[in-house]
């Protein structure tokens, strides 16, 4: 055989590169889906650690900053020890959690958040009204007292932690919940009727708070907040369909 006759034709190499593409084709939805997969999946077993780690918190009683010997709930950055767990009127004290009760890993806080496995988790506390109020920025209690502060009393009751994806359809498709009560509840951004609710986007579009408590408010209650129940099975404040993630 001549050198002029060796190799493929330019019909085999179109066949091959045709095979390939559909190989492709057939593959790459696949492996963009277990992905999906893997990071829904990752950040509801991380809330179900939040829910342990918070349980722990308050049990070990570490956070007292009214005194009164009830523990309290803490944020990412006291529950990693990365920052001193708060006092009177959320000042920092001198402690901090050792061994804390959560990876220090979820010390790593920025914009008031952590970022894991393609999504972003916050945590909230209630202030004197039960409304939520967000981690300090690097982490934390932001000191002082009154509305819009951490209430201690509250504290010991009450606190809840959203998990949204840090680019919605391609890291994950679905938003997630829990609070104290310890179920995740979970979103597909739709509402009961199937229209489309609202998307929560890395930071485009993110939960400030009461998203995933009750739309329609119990009896006696006239303004939404954090002691209002979770809206497991029915519709949120943001009108998106929230279920019990099993």
């Amino acid at each position: 055989m001549s050198k002029r006759e060796q190799g493929f034709t330019l019909i085999e190499l179109m066949i091959v590169v045709a095979i390939i593409a559909i190989i492709a084709s057939i593959a790459i939805p696949n492996l963009l889906s277990a992905r999906l997969n893997a990071n829904e999946s990752s950040a509801i077993a991380t809330l179900k650690n939040i829910s342990s780690a918070q349980a722990q918190c308050r049990v070990s009683c570490i956070i007292d900053s009214n005194g009164n010997g009830q523990g309290e709930y803490g944020y990412f950055g006291e529950l990693s020890g990365r920052t001193p767990v708060r006092g009177a009127n959320n000042a920092a004290t001198a402690m901090r959690m050792n061994p804390p009760v959560m990876s220090t890993a979820f010390g790593n806080i920025a914009q008031a958040r952590v970022q894991r496995s393609g999504y972003i988790f916050q945590m909230f506390l209630p202030d004197p009204t039960s409304q939520p109020v967000a981690e300090a920025a690097l982490g934390g209690a932001t000191p002082a007292a009154g509305p819009g502060q951490v209430d201690a009393q509250r504290a010991e009751t009450l606190w809840c932690c959203y998990a949204w994806p840090q680019t919605h359809g391609t890291s994950g498709k679905r938003t997630f919940f829990v609070n104290q009560s310890g179920d995740v509840l979970g979103t597909n951004h739709l509402t009961w009727n199937g229209t489309q609710g609202t998307i929560y986007d890395g930071v485009t579009v993110v939960p400030t708070g009461l998203q995933a408590y009750v739309n329609v408010l119990p009896p006696g209650i006239t303004v939404r907040n954090m002691a209002c129940p979770a809206a497991a099975n029915t519709t949120g404040a943001d009108s998106n369909r929230w279920v019990v993630v099993q």
